[in-house]
């Protein structure tokens, strides 16, 4: 029961990751020592598991997709998603700079920790390091498109984001804001119940599970150094996103204009900027930046004791 429980609690940071912008829950799965079972247990949804729920072989089945594993980390991961979508938002509108300081502490930490367990360190590392940082650096200063709410763009949104959720470094939400759809989807749909925006996004979701993670599979037993240094740039590039000093770029017309959806500014990308150190504010922000990286220190000294 109380490994359960564990699980259960990786759940529930896996799900409120993937909630914040920037923010993998593959990072957390990664960091808290879970990652390679994690996505094992996912690419066991193949032919083998689908023989064997046809011919209600249930206690066969479980044991194959590894439902005692799985089933406690998505009950958090549910938990969460539906319960800090209000929070997240509320927390985002009123104390933003705050916010992203501690989240910025935990990915920092994270780069340091996921690079442990890079087991030799060549060139060909080295460059699938340097690929994924500047990937991700490509990705953060990509311009957002508009939200739709088509069947068909929200079930590709799907694919798209559940793949980057999974993803050490490359957030499924940031995903969500480039494709125009997270407010839709992660501050609206989720929270609300809105199965119209649900239902196609799960099945999209699916499809990006069962496909990433059998190729992600296969990189860490066949490639594992350089699979790992890959993730480890995607997760010290996304540092640009998490930047906590930082202004909305909104979208405007040729008259200068804002461009507005559903009566609201859309977000085209980011301007960052150096805090004032004489602010009190900033220190503040610099001290739950501290406490991120030492969530982090603890959650991997938990998982090694473990």
């Amino acid at each position: 029961m109380a490994n359960y429980i564990y699980l259960f609690l990786k759940g529930i940071a896996m799900g409120a990751a993937n909630v914040i912008p920037g923010v993998s829950g593959g990072t957390i799965a990664f960091v808290t020592g879970i990652y390679t079972e994690f996505i094992d247990s996912l690419k066991a949804f193949d032919l083998t598991a689908l023989k064997l729920a046809l011919r209600f072989e249930i206690r066969a089945l479980l044991k194959h997709v590894n439902f005692a594993f799985l089933f406690p980390l998505f009950l958090g991961v549910a938990v969460s998603l539906f319960s800090l979508g209000k929070l997240l938002d509320w927390l985002f509108s009123d104390y933003p700079i705050l916010v992203w300081s501690f989240f910025f502490g935990l990915i920092l930490a994270s780069v340091y920790y996921v690079s442990e367990n890079i087991r030799k360190r060549t060139a060909p590392v080295y460059i699938t390091f340097v690929l994924g940082t500047v990937a991700a650096l490509a990705l953060a200063l990509l311009k957002p498109a508009e939200e739709n709410p088509a069947f068909l763009y929200v079930a590709i949104c799907g694919v798209v984001a559940v793949c980057s959720m999974i993803l050490p470094g490359l957030s499924g939400s940031f995903v969500l804001i480039l494709m125009g759809n997270y407010q839709l989807v992660m501050l609206q749909a989720v929270p609300d119940l809105n199965l119209q925006v649900i239902f196609p996004f799960a099945i999209g979701g699916g499809i990006g599970f069962i496909v990433l993670s059998r190729a992600i599979s296969y990189l860490l037993h066949h490639y594992h150094d350089t699979t790992l240094s890959a993730l480890t740039g995607f997760i010290l590039g996304s540092l640009a996103v998490i930047w906590p000093w930082k202004e909305e770029v909104f979208l405007v017309d040729d008259a200068g204009e804002l461009l507005l959806k559903d009566g609201e500014s859309i977000v085209q990308g980011y301007q960052w900027y150096a805090p004032s150190l004489s602010n009190s504010g900033t220190w503040i922000a610099i001290a739950l930046m501290v406490l991120g990286v030492l969530s982090v220190i603890l959650l991997e000294k938990t998982a090694k004791s473990r």
